[in-house]
């Protein structure tokens, strides 16, 4: 998952920013997705950086992060997402958590999925944003098989930054297909235009390329429309996978919405022992042993299935 502004013929690039509601909403629809293309493509992230370093800071604080608090409300009416019952502030930048998640992919896809994770939870479970190099390196303390320092290290390194700095262009520079686009509501992806002129992708958008061309799919989307468009651009895409069941999903990806686990397993109910973290929005499911890992690390608390 390496970023940069170059391109190739079969892949499926992802726009996205670890700070973005609509991003994190579409969490169980892009697990789905990655689980299908897994083996068969390559499936890179670009960090579009949502909160730029150089936004105009907000002449009253306090309504900014209300509203906002109740733009995420809203955001998560839709996506079923969960989210905080407090927001702390609006995310000050992208740049540290996008830094920290580009340098967690050298540590291999496994760590770099956890590590990306917990950042988005960081603020929509926690309400705290991950938006300090410190808080970002926070977020993600107790990560099974991270090396925090060499993170730490390849966060500030020359390469890691220039890297999320072609990420920052690339998303500003959009498909035509999703400038001017227009379609229905809540979220249906059309380029955003920025202060300066400048159009970036609407986050999420996934483009995927293959020998069937290229696919756009922006916005907020059924998952069934990611599906089609994989099999569209890779025909021979195996793109049905077997069923977990909910303790398998537990096992791999550790935190589960209630969504994700209706979308990746069929299941409703958590399996036993699963521990549950309330939110505003619903619950979330965590392994027990990620469980005990954020509560030594102080960021979550929970009760467990069956207790």
């Amino acid at each position: 998952m390496t970023g940069g502004p170059e391109t190739h013929a079969y892949e499926v690039v992802e726009y996205t920013d670890p700070l973005c509601p609509w991003a994190w909403g579409s969490e169980p629809a892009f697990r789905r997705l990655r689980a299908q293309a897994e083996g068969l493509i390559r499936w890179r992230r670009v960090f579009a950086i949502l909160f730029d370093s150089d936004d105009d800071p907000a002449p009253d604080p306090d309504a900014e992060t209300a509203w906002y608090a109740d733009y995420i409300r809203q955001v998560a009416g839709h996506t079923g997402a969960p989210r905080a019952a407090r927001l702390e502030r609006v995310a000050r930048t992208s740049w540290p958590a996008s830094l920290v998640a580009r340098a967690a992919e050298a540590q291999g896809p496994l760590v770099a999925e956890r590590v990306l994770r917990r950042l988005r939870e960081s603020v929509f479970v926690l309400g705290v944003p991950a938006d300090t190099e410190q808080r970002a390196l926070d977020s993600v303390r107790g990560v099974p098989g991270l090396d925090r320092e060499r993170l730490r290290a390849d966060a500030a390194s020359d390469a890691v930054v220039a890297s999320v700095r072609a990420d920052h262009a690339e998303a500003r520079a959009p498909l035509p297909q999703v400038l001017d686009l227009q379609g229905p509501g809540p979220h249906p992806g059309g380029a955003r235009e920025l202060d300066d002129g400048e159009f970036r992708y609407a986050l999420p958008t996934i483009v995927i390329r293959g020998p069937g061309g290229c696919r756009v799919v922006p916005g907020l989307r059924d998952p069934r429309a990611y599906t089609e468009a994989l099999r569209e651009v890779l025909p021979t895409a195996a793109t049905r996978r077997r069923r977990l069941s909910a303790a398998e999903a537990l096992d791999c990806y550790r935190s589960l919405t209630a969504r994700e686990l209706l979308l990746l397993t069929g299941a409703q109910e958590p399996p036993s022992g699963a521990v549950r973290v309330d939110t505003a929005g619903g619950p979330l499911w965590l392994h027990p042993a990620e469980a005990a890992t954020r509560r030594t690390a102080g960021s979550v608390a929970g009760s467990a299935v069956g207790e």
